[in-house]
């Protein structure tokens, strides 16, 4: 006898300090209408999280979560901070353990690799730090959504929500998924073809390196920290 509800899928958005607010609440809205979807926002103390004028609170304690069928890292200007943090990757690496599937949005991919997530496996990132992915033995792919086995990646920012769908249909279906964007009307057609490095106006690619020259200074410093202190942990092809 078929059972009338669909099994339960607990995902976990594993969250830090400065993490960019649509890189969760993105993929959150779609995967919230995943059926059997069990969503828990967690962060280190389930301390409220600030991020860019709102307050995230009322959020788990990410050391409580014992398990989940998905753990969830969304990036953000406090990725590098979080992966810094070995309370916060430990956290993120006890629950890849066992989960079905290991997942980041935007830069949330560096905390993947810095929790030794990533060895071996092809996985994207914002554009601006994908080049920094090797560090941690990962082979940077340039996909909107990026899928090596039960890791699953997505690019920058809005990608979040096309790679929770990707997932959404890899839980549920392609129709579901589908339904899932209809309901959302996720249709996008901006106003400018600027979303790309390769796309953008040269004038306007300028603009956005030397406004964030001085945080990708800062990321490769981190991002070489961290991949000296770390154990880089593989986990396998599965």
């Amino acid at each position: 006898m078929t059972s009338a509800h669909p099994p339960a899928i607990d995902i976990v958005f594993a969250l830090y300090p400065g993490v960019t607010q649509l890189d969760f609440t993105g993929p959150w809205q779609v995967l919230s209408r995943v059926p059997g979807a069990r969503l828990v926002a967690a962060s280190p103390g389930g301390v409220p999280l600030p991020s860019e004028g709102l307050v995230f609170s009322g959020l788990a304690r990410l050391e409580d979560v014992r398990r989940c069928d998905i753990v969830l890292v969304p990036g953000g200007p406090g990725a590098l901070p979080a992966a810094e943090d070995p309370v916060f990757v430990g956290a993120v690496r006890r629950l890849a353990a066992q989960a079905r599937y290991v997942t980041s949005v935007c830069t949330g991919s560096l905390v993947l690799g810095a929790a030794g997530l990533l060895q071996g496996r092809r996985a994207t990132s914002h554009w601006t730090v994908r080049d920094l992915l090797p560090a941690f033995g990962a082979v940077p792919d340039a996909g909107r959504v990026v899928r090596d086995g039960r890791v699953i990646t997505g690019g920058g920012v809005t990608a979040g929500i096309d790679f929770a769908l990707v997932l959404a249909a890899e839980l549920a279906g392609d129709e579901v998924a589908q339904a899932i964007q209809l309901g959302l009307e996720y249709a996008p057609a901006p106003p400018f073809d600027a979303g790309r490095p390769e796309t953008a106006p040269p004038r306007v690619l300028e603009r956005v390196r030397l406004a964030t020259a001085q945080l990708q200074a800062q990321r490769r410093a981190a991002v070489a920290r961290i991949a000296g202190t770390f154990p880089i942990q593989g986990m396998g092809q599965a």
